[in-house]
């Protein structure tokens, strides 16, 4: 089998499935550290539907999907913060398609989408329970770096030159 990563809607049918998978199993992981449960099923429509993704939308941003053997196996999406930095955010993949180095891909297909927009440095945040996720960026070159922005699950910030 081979992986596949295209740009796509964030509005499809099957970004809107990998992002329920995605928020869910993020919002599902904070519930249970931190309140021994997991994510009040109201809690999560709301959240979801409030956070479609247009920001990953052309021309600022896009949203990339990883198919592993034809079938939805995860995504990545990118948005311009400036004319210089983007921002990579939603990477995911399924956790049965985890370790055969689909996340690396989808890394740098999102590197290769930010270069398009005119980026020349990624940053991201991600919390501090998500140490695949933190291992996996700096496995890719991203450095810590200073707080670019308050987000509330905000807890690790890295930073990457593209150029």
């Amino acid at each position: 089998m081979t992986w596949t990563i295209a740009a796509e809607p964030y509005d499809s049918p099957v970004a809107a499935a990998l992002w329920r998978a995605y928020y869910t199993e993020v919002s599902d992981r904070w519930y249970l550290l931190h309140e021994g449960r997991p994510t009040d099923p109201e809690e999560l429509e709301r959240e979801i539907a409030a956070q479609p993704g247009a920001h990953l939308a052309p021309p600022r941003g896009r949203l990339l999907v990883a198919r592993y053997g034809g079938e939805p196996a995860g995504t990545a999406g990118v948005r311009l913060l400036d004319d210089s930095t983007a921002e990579l955010t939603r990477v995911f993949l399924h956790r049965e398609m985890r370790g055969r180095g689909g996340a690396a891909l989808l890394v740098r297909a999102a590197e290769e989408a930010a270069r398009e927009l005119g980026a020349g440095r990624m940053v991201l945040d991600t919390r501090g329970d998500l140490v695949e996720a933190r291992a996996l960026y700096a496995r890719l070159g991203y450095e810590e770096t200073e707080p670019y922005n308050t987000g509330p699950y905000a807890e690790h910030w890295f930073g990457k030159r593209l150029s």
